[in-house]
């Protein structure tokens, strides 16, 4: 009998393969993934896939399913086990492996998980994940026949690697990381074992069921613990992962949370000294400062679309160094390989810190101060959300706004900015709002949720943002 799959529609995202397990994701989709992916693979002359999974209770099945699944269409499979999804990265790269997938489910709750892939170093996403979702429910894939299957270990390479480029001066710091229970668990122990300082790790087991909490560091009740104890330990800073360590958070001396802008804003003032004019991306949810501090920096800032591999192929296209999400995806083409990778990303984040001499809280307060919201994000049906964001954009441009559509609606008035865009990895709606100061940031909320009732749909709690 020939093979023939139809994957949920509502798993085939923008860029990733994710859902329910047992409600929209099952092995069998796991099998077809692997079946079809190494079948396009194949086709376009490639022949190897690295695979790897994340601490999740069901990705193991998925796993062992996916590389059945491209087996069967000859790949020569190289598995290396369970870790971050960066890891997964850097062996698909090191290894010259014409594609890789990840089964994760970042940072999503635990019922879900899913595939991050890779094609010749670069993301798989896009038309590409929808071809791939056609093809499968086709059957349009290659003869079957039995590729060829090892297991490595790579964990020891990929953080000698991390190591490299940490460039430490006489100052030692003291570091508090909270895993989150995440895929990151034994990849970090073996790093701070080998970073100067001292280093205290939280959550460090591996554990599917987030038994500490979510693991979402972008969400400020995440990182509760992980401010406690760096306030109570007097640490130099906190450092956080989600669910497959490709997303930071950090909290500074005081336990106040640096957004990823900040962060960003960090990062790229030490790499434009040796960069100057090098562009620096963000996406559109990211603080008016930033792109104004890149500007001041010597960088030329550029907003760009949502998503990880939206931001990767825009590195790629601009020859950009660096590059940065509200979401704590941070991207390195800096001395890196140009993919997100949160442990790379603390590793440099503490070089430059270990090499000034102010604590963070005095770094953070020299930013230009403007009141905001974290990013928020509340439910909206998969189809009704995009349905939302088109409405509200028609209704502001036909009003004469300032509005840019280049990822959502970000809307610019002389009070600041307000941003409305539909999340490519769950049902919900994302907003943020800046403002000049408290009463501008309330008139924009306000401004924001008077497009939200035109269009029938419950806005969030803002209360719960502390504004």
């Amino acid at each position: 009998m020939g093979f023939r799959h139809s994957l949920d529609a509502s798993c085939l995202r923008e860029y990733d393969i994710r859902g329910i397990v047992g409600k929209t994701l099952s092995v069998a989709d796991a099998f077809a993934i692997g079946r079809t992916f190494a079948s396009m693979l194949a086709r376009n002359g490639g022949k190897t896939i690295v695979v790897g999974l994340d601490g999740r209770l069901t990705s193991p099945e998925l796993e062992d399913a996916v590389v059945e699944g491209a087996l069967a269409s000859g790949a020569n499979v190289t598995r290396v086990g369970r870790g971050p999804t960066p890891m997964i990265y850097f062996a698909a790269i090191t290894l010259k492996a014409d594609g890789a997938i990840m089964v994760t489910g970042s940072h999503n709750p635990p019922a879900y998980n899913g595939f991050k892939i890779m094609e010749n170093g670069l993301p798989f996403f896009g038309d590409q994940i929808r071809e791939l979702g056609a093809l499968a429910a086709a059957g349009d894939v290659v003869p079957q026949s039995r590729g060829s299957l090892r297991t490595i270990d790579v964990t020891n390479e990929y953080v000698a690697r991390l190591l490299q480029d940490y460039d430490q001066d006489e100052r030692r710091l003291k570091v508090v990381w909270d895993s989150g229970n995440s895929a990151a668990g034994e990849v970090l122990t073996k790093l701070v074992a080998k970073l100067p300082g001292e280093h205290i790790l939280l959550n460090a087991e591996i554990d599917g069921h987030f038994p500490a909490h979510h693991p979402d560091p972008t969400i400020p009740e995440n990182l509760v613990q992980l401010q406690k104890t760096v306030r109570d330990q007097k640490a130099d800073l906190g450092i956080a992962f989600d669910g497959d360590a490709d997303r930071i958070g950090i909290v500074d001396n005081q336990g106040e949370i640096l957004w990823a802008d900040q962060i960003l804003i960090v990062l790229a003032r030490e790499i434009l000294k040796d960069r100057p004019g090098a562009t620096v991306i963000a996406d559109a949810k990211a603080s008016q400062t930033l792109f104004d501090e890149i500007e001041k920096a010597g960088g030329t800032p550029l907003m760009w679309k949502t998503g990880h591999s939206l931001m990767k192929s825009k590195m790629v296209e601009t020859h950009a160094p660096l590059a940065g999400e509200m979401s704590g995806h941070i991207f390195f083409a800096d001395k890196w390989y140009g993919f997100d990778d949160a442990l790379y990303a603390a590793v440099r984040f503490l070089s430059i810190l270990s090499r000034i001499s102010i604590p963070l809280s005095a770094v953070r307060e020299q930013l230009p101060h403007m009141t905001s919201t974290p990013e928020l994000r509340f439910e909206c049906d998969d189809v009704r959300k995009f349905e939302v964001v088109e409405d509200v954009a028609k209704r502001l441009r036909k009003a004469g706004a300032d509005v840019s559509v280049v990822d959502g609606v970000r809307v610019r008035t002389p009070d600041g900015w307000w941003l409305l865009r539909a999340s490519n990895t769950q049902p919900a709606l994302v907003a943020r709002v800046e403002g000049q100061d408290s009463a501008a940031l309330h008139r924009l909320i306000a401004a924001l949720v008077a497009q939200l009732e035109l269009s029938k749909v419950a806005a969030p709690d803002f209360s719960k943002a502390g504004v």
